[in-house]
């Protein structure tokens, strides 16, 4: 088990800092020393885990500095270079591992003001990187064109943070995840230094710094590639069954349907959609799903093959005139948020499955867990191939209990956990430290001043003086 996760050295002695010097160094920017809001900009969704919850209580910056351009992200690199502070990335905090917690204190950097969209251009878009999911979105449909993927967050979450803390989302039934070839086109890169360089990665190079957790160099601006928008139906049909559901949606992950989503959820979570009443009812098991029109009566009938119905079928404007949420806001993590927000008695755990996915080993899960496991799952594509993933509502009965749960999923053949009660990036992960990105950190944060204590790849004698 892994409950805490020790600070290099370097942080645990670090010296006595001169704080009035350093926010002399700040001049010209926006610096946040006030305790309330320090607490506030110095946390994420990590509350998800009770684990997290007690590791990081006491995580706070000794100041928080908004940024609003790359001069201002500079003159904060080249303080923190200067005084050796740790330096922690914030964007939208809606993480859920404490990605942008700062471990070690020092200087949160904010990036939330730098929200322009740039330039909307055939089949890619430039932004800031600090700039709403939702927001980009918006900019990119006057043209016709939409993101390929964004988090069920999206209304808050930040292009910069997606790509340095996520891996896929809503979207990744059709386009696969946020590493797969096509979707991430550019990134530039603010190093920490006493004279911070601008460095611009592209294509499969941007991987040195995607799902870093922020730990090597600073998101400044991302070029993304979009695709030419749909008017996706957002849909529920309804099961007897888990097992319908997910035999459905094997049969749904083909080429032949266009689908934006494909997202299982047990009927157990039904009390906890309260807006969505008879359309998920607390006896049916539902598949939410974005289908393209032109597959609309394909999707029904492989619906009805498999002995389901559809409740709901509604474009994103409609939903929104009958006050209904969108199938977007039903899947991924907003499924643990719906009970979260309700009931903080629960946790969760997320899985990948062996490919080809057989349902027979949620049966079996099904049958140990019972009431102490709710399922849900999610239909994707990764690498050119279907997966299929779960982001599983576990009972909090202490972290024994959690991890005799994770124990038995990887005792299935081909079951990963992928950890959410933990902060850094290879344990929470795949278990494996990235040379590529630490490679690329020497590079970047040569002092290792950034996201301290998130990564077991960088060690204290790696750090240079200056």
């Amino acid at each position: 088990m892994i409950s805490s996760v020790p600070l290099p050295a370097a942080e645990e002695t670090r010296p006595a800092i001169d704080w009035a010097a350093v926010q002399r160094d700040l001049d010209g920017l926006n610096v946040i020393g006030e305790l309330r809001q320090r607490k506030q900009l110095s946390k994420d969704f990590y509350w998800y885990s009770p684990i997290l919850t007690e590791q990081l209580a006491g995580c706070v910056a000794d100041l928080v500095v908004k940024v609003s351009t790359e001069a201002d992200v500079k003159q904060v690199a080249a303080v923190a270079a200067r005084w050796k502070l740790p330096l922690t990335i914030r964007a939208g905090g809606t993480g859920n591992y404490g990605q942008c917690v700062p471990m070690a204190g020092g200087l949160v950097m904010d990036v939330t003001p730098m929200s322009r969209v740039l330039d909307v251009a055939p089949g890619r878009v430039t932004v800031q990187a600090g700039a709403r999911m939702h927001d980009i979105e918006m900019a990119v449909r006057e043209t016709g064109q939409a993101l390929r993927m964004w988090p069920s967050t999206w209304r808050v979450a930040t292009i910069g943070g997606f790509i340095a803390g996520g891996f896929g989302g809503i979207g990744s039934t059709r386009h696969g995840v946020l590493r797969d070839p096509g979707n991430l086109i550019r990134a530039r890169i603010v190093t920490v230094e006493s004279e911070p360089q601008v460095i611009e990665l592209f294509g499969d190079d941007i991987q040195k710094v995607h799902h870093a957790y922020g730990t090597n160099g600073i998101l400044t601006e991302v070029e993304v590639a979009l695709s030419p928008a749909v008017e996706w139906l957002h849909c529920i049909a309804l099961f007897d069954s888990y097992r319908q559901v997910l035999d459905f949606g094997v049969a749904a992950s083909t080429p032949e349907l266009e689908l934006f989503l494909l997202s299982a959820v047990d009927a157990r979570f039904s009390s906890y959609y309260t807006t969505l009443k008879s359309y998920f009812p607390a006896d049916r098991h539902a598949m939410f799903a974005m289908v393209a029109p032109a597959s609309m009566a394909a999707f029904e009938k492989l619906v009805l093959a498999h002995g389901g119905t559809i409740s709901l079928a509604r474009t994103e404007a409609e939903l929104d005139a009958e006050g209904l949420p969108s199938a977007a806001e039903c899947a991924y993590n907003h499924t643990t948020l719906q009970v979260l927000k309700v009931d903080r008695s629960w946790t969760y755990l997320q899985v990948a499955y062996a490919q080809p996915f057989d349902p027979a080993v949620v049966d079996r899960h099904i049958a140990i867990f019972g009431d102490d496991v709710y399922q849900h799952h999610e239909f994707a594509r990764m690498h050119g191939d279907y997966a299929t993933f779960a982001i599983l509502l576990v009972r909090w009965k202490g972290e024994a209990h959690q991890y005799e749960v994770i124990r038995e999923i990887e005792s299935q053949g081909g079951c990963v956990i992928f950890n959410p009660h933990v902060v850094t990036i290879e344990d929470g992960g795949m278990k494996t430290i990235d040379s590529m990105q630490i490679d690329f950190k020497k590079l970047s944060d040569p002092m290792g001043l950034m996201n301290p204590g998130k990564t077991r790849g960088w060690q204290p004698s790696m750090a240079r003086e200056a």
